[in-house]
């Protein structure tokens, strides 16, 4: 059963926004919605913007307390450098920070033979990584992002990448950071790693990501800031005034795609005697909110879901296209007084059943009888 309704009808539309950048896209970070894109989908190089792939792959798939030692390959490697010695060892969580606040080359290859057994092993992770979250103008040759045939992605995918990203806790933390002092193994002295991304002081509210530069791909540049409540976060891909450019792009985005409530938990469904299970926020221009419409989807009476407590899913559209949905309960419902579960646990168990779909050992059953568990707790 289904029913339908639309929100007020309003006007304004956003002003154009220009960057001198080859590739960008701007995008909101909770519920994903690219909200700005010129040559999105075109695939580039992208230098040191691959070190966002190379953190999170690392995060998810090494512990953080490990100790990395540093090998020759990996102290030989050009470019950008954080000097570390043959054989040093530092911790992963360090050596992270010195791998996104200075860009270090050589703590890029140290992290992928370490996690990845190989700098190729590695490899491996991020293009099986860029598969699951749906990058699809994108493959990786190597961690560190120096220029090399086939190595690429474009400016919408390093948003969905940054917007996977951004929802781990340690990313994020490591991208805000402005300042790491790391354990120093040969010196009295600690290593001291300021982050090169200027936009964490010189935009308010800014808290990450990433910079990135070579020869070929000249100055790339993914940024993020939060501001009440709203994280945005900006790409662009080959540009020679790109502080300027994100300053704007981000203003641009908070000015015009405000983040709007559009149902909240509690909230009654008129004409049904049901209420909403979860608030629901989305990035909206003014003059969208004519083209928002609702639907009730009512669940059968025999389904686990229904036996639960569940009514149905209130599914939200704009043009067509499903924005996100919440579940809806019986007005007396005692699952109204369960907390709201967090858009990032609700991402971290997706990600955990879809690993698991994907690495059974043949026990489909357990698989299948947890995956009913979390669909009866979260409604996933």
């Amino acid at each position: 059963m289904t029913g339908t309704s639309t929100l007020p009808k309003a006007a304004a539309k956003p002003s154009s926004l220009y960057t001198n950048a080859k590739a960008s896209a701007l995008f909101d970070v909770e519920s994903g919605r690219i909200l700005y894109s010129n040559n999105g989908d075109t695939a580039m190089g992208i230098a040191s913007l691959t070190k966002i792939m190379t953190a999170i792959v690392a995060i998810e798939h090494g512990k953080l307390t490990d100790m990395v030692k540093t090998s020759k390959r990996a102290v030989g490697k050009e470019g950008s450098s954080i000097y570390l010695q043959l054989g040093e060892e530092m911790s992963l969580s360090n050596m992270l920070y010195g791998l996104m606040l200075r860009s270090g080359n050589d703590a890029a290859t140290a992290i992928a033979e370490h996690v990845g057994g190989s700098e190729e092993g590695f490899v491996h992770l991020m293009n099986e990584k860029a598969a699951f979250i749906g990058l699809t103008h994108s493959k990786f040759q190597n961690p560190h992002g120096l220029d090399q045939a086939e190595h690429y992605s474009s400016a919408n995918d390093l948003a969905r990448l940054t917007a996977y990203a951004l929802k781990n806790e340690v990313f994020a933390e490591i991208v805000s950071t402005k300042v790491k002092k790391v354990p120093n193994p040969h010196e009295k002295w600690e290593y001291s790693y300021t982050n090169k991304n200027k936009m964490l002081t010189m935009y308010d509210g800014a808290d990450g990501v990433k910079t990135g530069y070579t020869k070929k791909t000249l100055r790339c540049l993914v940024s993020s800031a939060t501001r009440q409540g709203q994280q945005l976060a900006a790409v662009t891909i080959n540009d020679s005034d790109d502080w300027a450019d994100h300053r704007k792009m981000l203003d641009w985005g908070f000015n015009n795609y405000p983040l709007q409530e559009i149902a909240a938990k509690g909230q009654a469904i008129a004409g049904y005697p049901y209420i909403i299970g979860r608030t629901f926020k989305y990035p909206v221009a003014e003059q969208e909110t004519e083209s928002i419409q609702s639907r009730l989807v009512l669940l059968n009476t025999d389904s686990i879901h229904y036996l639960l407590g569940e009514r149905g899913m209130l599914e939200w559209y704009m043009n067509n296209d499903k924005m996100g949905a919440s579940p809806v309960y019986d007005q007396a419902s005692s699952r109204l007084q369960l907390p709201e579960t967090s858009r990032k646990t609700l991402q971290t168990l997706t990600d955990f059943r879809k690993a698991e779909k994907l690495n059974q050992d043949g026990d489909s059953a357990w698989y299948q009888s947890f995956s009913k568990v979390l669909d009866m707790l979260f409604e996933i």
